[in-house]
């Protein structure tokens, strides 16, 4: 069984992938549902790209809304990944139960 987590594109930026709404997700969440080694554990988001907090907070609190209105009679549906190095925080306060934090640790990425 693998343990996955499903996109929602909360920003509506085009250089982001995910499903473009809720409705779009809570269709894909069914059918992946249906495949029997997989296990949808909850949704995950990447936040725009800009200094504005207001946006950022927004991004991820329509994640957390996603995800309220569809872990609704799913057991081990329990994960909610949206925060990276740059805006971890305000994720924390959303609820995210998952941050990816590379860059903090291991610095920026070197360009090819």
């Amino acid at each position: 069984m693998l343990d996955v987590l499903l996109e929602l594109n909360t920003s509506g930026e085009a250089s982001k992938s995910g499903f473009p709404g809720v409705d779009e997700l809570a269709a894909g969440l069914d059918q992946v549902e249906e495949l029997p080694r997989l296990r949808v554990r909850g949704l995950m988001t990447v936040g725009p790209l800009t200094g504005d907090q207001g946006a950022i907070r927004g991004a991820f609190a329509r994640l957390r809304q996603a995800f309220e209105r569809l872990c609704v009679g799913r057991s081990g549906f329990d994960m909610l990944s949206m925060g990276m190095s740059s805006d971890f925080e305000i994720a924390v306060e959303e609820g995210s139960t998952l941050v990816r934090v590379g860059t903090a640790i291991f610095g920026p990425r070197r360009q090819a």
